[in-house]
């Protein structure tokens, strides 16, 4: 056959081009079917990183991850997860109040109504959360800055994907070394159905959102670094160093 015959030969720049238009449809594909099969989560390509019951050391802090399988307190991590929505239980005769569970739509608001309704008000937030809405974690989150109060953990107790964004709202925060806080990416789109990489749009505008709220909170924004390269199946765990670093602990007076 000639060249004039077949415009693929005449044209290797559109048979490029082509390639690569159909290598991202296959990747599309995959990433969709991923999607469904794993919860809406990113599919990984290396190997699975451990459980989160394994220790965890520098350069080695990324472990699998799942929301509705993140441990309550204790050592060793006991098995009964966490309520699948926030929860507010005055603790310390009214001096505190205890945070538990997921972050579901609509928490926001009915926490600081919550929050507000006490009396005496808390001076203090103890937070034990895998994470769920980053919106209504960075709703919530400028209400307890505006209500002036601090936040903090207790042994054994975790803060999880958008769980931070609550930790970073104190005016004084404290995590004693037995507690565990991790980040990785968010879903940021208003449906939840649609796979993130759907989303590019949300994700970029939410991901700038984050950002400016952790800079107003005094934390440094560039913890996202580890956020933005962790699949959502999986948590990267910052070290009491990096929470020191990143301004996640408040310095000491």
């Amino acid at each position: 056959m000639s060249d004039a015959a077949d415009p693929n030969r005449r044209n290797p720049v559109g048979r490029v081009l082509m390639g690569v238009l159909l290598f991202q449809l296959g990747l599309a594909v995959m990433l969709f079917w991923g999607d469904l099969s794993h919860g809406l989560s990113m599919p990984g390509f290396g190997p699975k990183a451990p459980s989160l019951t394994e220790p965890i050391r520098p350069g080695d802090q990324t472990r699998r991850y799942r929301q509705d399988r993140a441990p309550a307190p204790g050592r060793p991590m006991p098995t009964t997860p966490l309520p699948d929505r926030l929860v507010l239980t005055v603790v310390e005769a009214g001096a505190a109040a205890l945070l538990e569970g997921a972050i579901t739509a609509g928490d926001a608001p009915r926490i600081a109504k919550q929050i507000d309704a006490l009396d005496p008000a808390p001076a203090r937030v103890i937070l034990n959360s895998p994470g769920g809405s980053v919106r209504d974690a960075l709703e919530l989150g400028r209400h307890l800055r505006a209500a002036g109060l601090n936040t903090t953990l207790r042994d054994g107790d975790v803060c999880y994907s958008a769980c931070p964004y609550l930790l970073a709202a104190g005016v004084k925060r404290t995590i004693p070394d037995g507690a565990s806080v991790g980040v990785h990416q968010h879903y940021f789109g208003e449906s939840t159905i649609l796979p993130a990489f759907v989303a590019v749009e949300d994700i970029q505008r939410g991901q700038g959102e984050v950002m400016t709220y952790l800079d107003e909170m005094g934390i440094d924004p560039l913890v996202m670094r580890h956020a933005l390269v962790t699949p959502p199946d999986e948590i990267y765990v910052l070290l009491p160093e990096e929470l020191r670093a990143y301004n996640f602990v408040s310095p000491a007076e």
